[in-house]
């Protein structure tokens, strides 16, 4: 949610972070190859020329809050994991306006783009079901 007037890059970041998860979601059904969610971020993200971060994940929700299966945000050809009903997840693209590097403040907690460029995290938890997920978070 952007504060004041964001500018045009900042703009254009939330559009392409709002179509990230709107695809990346709709990605999540039944059957599918878990690393068809990380492929079309990634290829959502290319569309609307933004960096993903790939290190950074979703997950998946139960008894505990982060849980596997790691719910990456690029093509993991090695993922051949398929998604089966009932299966929860925190859907989570994470985006830039520069480079894909990340660093680690001082504090060994904060993570911040490498160039300093203006960053993106967005998030769906998410219940797969059938041929259309259902979102928890809406």
């Amino acid at each position: 949610m952007p504060v004041g007037r964001p500018r045009p890059g900042a703009r254009r970041l939330l559009r392409a972070a709002d179509a990230c998860l709107a695809a990346a979601v709709a990605a999540a059904v039944e059957g599918a190859p878990l690393r068809e969610i990380g492929a079309t971020t990634q290829r959502t993200a290319r569309e609307h020329a933004v960096a993903v971060f790939p290190e950074l994940l979703g997950h998946g929700i139960g008894r505990r809050l982060h849980e596997p299966p790691s719910v990456p945000n690029v093509d993991w050809p090695h993922l051949r994991r398929r998604l089966n009903g009932g299966l929860v997840l925190a859907i989570e693209p994470m985006l830039g306006l520069g480079a894909p590097e990340l660093e680690t403040r001082d504090d060994r907690w904060t993570i911040a783009t490498a160039d300093g460029s203006l960053s993106a995290h967005v998030e769906h938890t998410v219940v797969v079901h059938g041929e259309r997920p259902v979102l928890l978070t809406a």
